[in-house]
């Protein structure tokens, strides 16, 4: 139960004076539905305005506060397309145009009357010889020393607000925050001189303080790890069931290769894992092609061996169906019984499913988020594997841990590699399996890149490649043109027509927003030969099998993060022909663009692209979009991130191991701050534990 003390931070954000159902809206697109929301609004920059008494003392492009008395109103032409100006003068006569665009204007009309004075707060910028101020910041009757400070928070806006308007707000939730006893490490705390945490949320919404910032981003790293060090410690308490397989299934497989150094490694650790009472959780890391798939199916046989049955949870249907494909055909001279559940199934072949997992007929399962639904129960769980983790919340990994009569072990698989940051930052529970080794037989794939204008070239070229019998890729960063996008932006849809038009029946298209069977359908006609050309957005990047592709085409490149170009690319060469992957890049390239890039064509090692992508991109935006399961990190940026995990875990580590936990006098502030950060998972994992 949350602790009282930090109730008025969860009130909702209606309690803050003048939020109404009007301002409800906007503010919630940011994000902001509560007080606690408000105070972790942190300002995006500070600017420092310099008070003037005329234009003349000021520079285009200085941010200044200066007096103007109102001459005249000038609606644009067309109303609703040309700007909204309010022509202004200072004390010598010179004229300044206050400028607004779209629905701002009502505002401009009540807050700057003709002949009236007015201090401005602004940009000072000058359009076509006439001085100009866009959206004026700040409009007041008052002297420039009665609107407060010079040095100004910016925030992030939505329609609706405006900066003094989410400034007001701030200052409520400050005055409504409590003061809180120290959940940090004293000596930790003495050493950084940071303030405590009330202090710190109020400099970091001035500005007047780096260390306040610091503190805030240790908060959020000191609670996630603490959070996740419970959910370890739980775990290692409760009670297990040690499955020893006798090797007599997996003596059985039929492999194509033989498996990898890094492949035994890991089966080793997983099985040693799964050979102890207490319940494995572990996080397999594989490269794109290095097997994870085979490692899994030992350990899954590794449990039926022991008498028990294990699951496989995989983030969507598509993914799923081709899991169970693939391990049955693996597995089918060993005789075990796998069967596919997905929330799609409905009816007796259901019901036939739901009996065999209850009796035990049903050794293994492979499915969607159907597989822990309350309906789903087992006879003997023992272990469950849960694919591309990243897509599933930590209180959804333990839902699924519950459905054993004692708790299952748990494998997470990602096929993309994670720098060490975030597997600490992010996976600070598991123990850690690396397949840092390609099987046999994998050849590195031709990368190249090539301008945008080649398009036509590209397309036929793609035309003799199918026409020799291989397939084909089309990869776009976008579904369908939309206003509010460049018109240089690609489309999946129009991609798909152009080249519909040009191969026929021989294109078919994929992307998330199709319903699930044309999605399937599509993919199955890929996968069986009888398309040649799949066009398609991101959904392919991860699972998609088809060794006959040899071909990867993907345009507009630069729009998409490093790991997520090794992703795609490690959709070609699963097969003994040579590939090729084409990056197709814009004219105008930024310089992050051009590294990237650069970086794709040199290295195929997805380990050493994935520390690269931290550097370039940040850690929020490892997987080219947030990561959908996880938390991530609101306050700590990338380099404080760096800076202070290893710190926050050893802090997390010393409260739990050697100051008694969440009963501790610190352990009970430290439950405050896993409230206030929402990690308070961990604490319930500690009740239901």
């Amino acid at each position: 139960m949350r602790p009282e003390i930090l109730n008025p931070l969860f009130a909702e954000i209606e309690t803050l004076d003048g939020v109404g159902p009007k301002l409800k809206k906007p503010l919630e697109r940011l994000g902001l539905a509560r007080v606690r929301d408000v105070l972790y609004h942190l300002p995006e920059r500070f600017v420092t305005r310099r008070a003037v008494k005329d234009l003349d003392e000021a520079g285009v492009g200085e941010q200044i506060v200066v007096p103007l008395t109102v001459v005249e109103h000038r609606s644009p032409r067309n109303p609703g397309r040309g700007p909204y100006r309010v022509l202004a003068q200072d004390v010598l006569g010179n004229i300044c145009a206050l400028t607004y665009f779209g629905r701002a204007s009502y505002t401009a009309k009540k807050q700057l009357p003709v002949g009236e004075t007015r201090w401005v707060a602004g940009r000072l910028d000058q359009f076509d010889q006439t001085l100009q101020i866009v959206h004026p910041d700040h409009v007041a009757e008052k002297s420039a020393d009665a609107m407060g400070k010079m040095v100004e928070p910016i925030y992030r806006l939505a329609e609706g607000l405006t900066q003094p308007r989410i400034g007001g707000f701030v200052e409520q939730a400050i005055a409504k925050a409590p003061e809180m006893p120290e959940w940090i490490e004293p000596k930790t705390f003495e050493r950084e001189g940071w303030p405590n945490w009330h202090d710190a949320i109020a400099l970091a919404h001035k500005g007047e303080n780096g260390k306040a910032r610091d503190r805030l981003a240790y908060d959020e790293l000191f609670a996630n790890a603490l959070a996740l060090m419970l959910v370890r410690q739980s775990n290692r308490a409760r009670r297990g069931q040690a499955l020893k397989g006798d090797g007599s299934l997996r003596d059985r497989l039929e492999l194509p290769f033989p498996l990898t150094g890094a492949q035994r490694r890991s089966i080793d650790e997983i099985t040693g894992d799964m050979a102890q009472a207490s319940p494995m959780l572990r996080l397999l890391q594989g490269d794109v092609g290095a097997g994870k798939t085979v490692v899994a199916l030992e350990a899954m046989l590794a449990a039926v061996e022991a008498g028990a049955q294990a699951a496989l949870l995989a983030p969507t249907e598509l993914l799923a169906r081709q899991h169970f494909e693939t391990l049955r055909a693996m597995a089918k001279p060993t005789g075990v019984e796998i069967a596919l559940l997905t929330g799609r199934d409905k009816g007796r072949a259901r019901e036939s499913i739901l009996m065999g997992l209850l009796d035990g007929s049903i050794q293994i399962v492979v499915g969607t988020h159907a597989i822990f639904q309350d309906t789903v129960s087992y006879r003997n769980l023992g272990l469950v594997v849960i694919d591309e983790q990243h897509r599933f919340g930590v209180s959804q990994r333990l839902m699924l841990a519950q459905k054993g009569k004692v708790t299952p072990h748990t494998l997470a698989m990602t096929a993309t590699p994670i720098p060490r940051t975030l597997v600490l930052a992010n996976h600070g529970e598991m123990e850690v399996s690396r397949l840092d080794e390609l099987p046999p037989g994998r050849q590195a794939i031709d990368t190249r890149v090539l301008p945008l204008d080649r398009i036509d070239e590209i397309a036929a070229a793609v035309g003799r490649h199918v026409e020799s019998g291989q397939q084909a890729y089309w990869v776009c960063p976008m579904v369908r043109d939309s206003e509010t996008m460049t018109d240089d932006i690609a489309a999946a849809e129009a991609r798909y027509a152009a080249l519909k038009e040009r191969f026929g029946e021989d294109v078919v298209m994929v992307h998330g927003q199709l319903a699930p069977e044309l999605k399937d359908a599509g993919m199955a006609r890929f996968a069986s030969g009888d398309a040649r050309i799949l066009v398609a957005t991101t959904v392919i990047e991860v699972g998609v099998d088809v060794p006959n592709a040899t071909l990867m085409v993907i345009e507009q490149a630069e729009r998409f993060g490093l790991a997520q170009l090794h992703q795609l690319r490690g959709r070609v060469g699963r097969g003994s022909e040579k590939s090729t992957c084409l990056l197709l890049r814009s004219n105008e390239l930024s310089e992050t663009g051009k590294q990237r890039l650069a970086l794709m064509r040199e290295s195929q090692d997805g380990f050493h692209l994935a520390e690269e992508d931290l550097k370039l991109r940040g850690g929020g935006e490892l997987l080219g979009t947030k990561q959908s399961g996880e938390e991530g990190f609101r306050i700590a940026s990338l380099e404080q991130v760096t800076k202070y995990i290893d710190m926050a875990n050893a802090d997390a580590k010393l409260l739990v191991e050697q100051e008694g936990g969440l009963e501790s006098a610190r352990g009970q502030a430290a439950r405050l701050v896993l409230y206030l950060l929402e990690r308070d998972w961990g604490v319930q994992t500690l009740r239901c534990g």
